[in-house]
């Protein structure tokens, strides 16, 4: 499968007013949609600055009317805090409204204090997460929809509205480990992994493997799936120039990161915590530098992990507009073409 390029959006908070915030994130990504990129994935958090997309549909709904081919859509909605029928209905009409360019993944939250605020259980987010899951799979294809699950039960309840995509949008999952990979292959999701190296390769090979056993009964599997990982990346002129920068954005991103486990007295159990990108770097999960710089940092990595999706973190901290839109506008000139190209050898 072809080599394509991605961006993944925590949209964590600046010190821009937020109505301003949200217009110059939407001038980002109409350049996305100009520079070629496959798809735009924004998170979901709630009560942190880390996520200023606490509702994902909304700020969806914006991004189909700016833009004209990128696909776009959740990494992930946060099953355990939606009503699992109004997310469905959600992303039906997204589906409807951009013509069919939503791309849908769904997870159980991945941190656990914003579960709590929501009054859910926290300790069962997994559990609501795989049953939601199963549930919307299903209301996806039914005229009318029965259910009795642990969490929730509905009895005939009639599906007035169905997907634009058949059976329903691409699906994704974040795989952790080679055994997420494996259950994601079973179910026919694409994946993503922001892991190091090491992990993403062994995420990858355990995910092929899978999928080539289990395609053939996977009836609304993608034939290519996207085996995808996350990036931290930031393009400028020079080298020096580009660590400047991204030193000083990632700090302000660190801060939101960690700000709801340190107000409650802990730390994320997340390698992307280091106190600086320099040590981001030196795990393989980030590169800040010129085109040349990294496109040989990437070059390696799809190498080393096998992977046929880059998903660039390009929009974090306190990144001003026109740093993004440089960086954008550097890496679909001179970092992308070479990339494919090379990946088509």
């Amino acid at each position: 499968m072809a080599l394509e390029f991605g961006v993944f959006d925590h949209l964590d908070r600046n010190d821009l007013p937020l109505s301003e915030f949200y217009e110059q994130r939407l001038k980002v990504i109409e350049a996305f949609d100009r520079s070629g990129f496959y798809a735009y994935h924004v998170a979901e958090h709630h009560f942190t600055p880390l996520g200023m997309a606490p509702s994902p549909s909304v700020f969806l709904s914006a991004i189909g009317q700016r833009t004209r081919r990128l696909r776009f859509g959740t990494f992930v909605y946060a099953l355990p805090v939606h009503h699992p029928l109004r997310v469905l209905e959600e992303i039906c009409m997204l589906d409807h409204m951009s013509g069919g360019r939503l791309e849908i993944g769904f997870g159980r939250g991945s941190i656990a204090f914003e579960i709590s605020y929501y009054g859910q259980n926290a300790e069962e987010r997994q559990q609501i997460y795989a049953e939601r899951l199963e549930l919307i799979l299903k209301a996806f294809t039914v005229d009318r929809l029965t259910w009795n699950g642990r969490y929730d039960q509905f009895e005939n309840v009639p599906m007035e509205l169905a997907p634009y995509q058949k059976p329903h949008p691409p699906l994704w999952y974040g795989a952790h480990s080679p055994d997420s990979a494996e259950r994601a292959a079973r179910k026919g999701l694409n994946i993503v992994t922001n892991d190091m190296p090491g992990n993403t390769r062994a995420i990858v090979d355990r995910y092929r493997q899978v999928w080539r056993e289990a395609q053939e009964t996977q009836a609304s599997a993608p034939t290519s799936p996207k085996m995808g990982m996350v990036r931290f990346i930031l393009v400028a002129d020079t080298d020096a120039e580009a660590m400047q920068i991204a030193r000083r954005a990632y700090l302000r991103w660190r801060a939101s990161f960690t700000y709801l486990s340190e107000m409650n007295g802990t730390l994320p159990q997340s390698p992307l915590r280091v106190d600086s990108f320099d040590t981001l770097i030196a795990q393989g999960q980030g590169i800040a530098g010129s085109p040349e710089t990294v496109r040989a940092f990437l070059a390696a990595q799809i190498d080393n992990c096998g992977v046929n999706y880059i998903v660039g973190q390009f929009c974090f901290g306190d990144l001003a507009l026109d740093e993004m839109l440089h960086s954008v506008e550097l890496f679909s000139t001179h970092v992308m073409p070479a990339l494919r190209k090379k990946s088509a050898i």
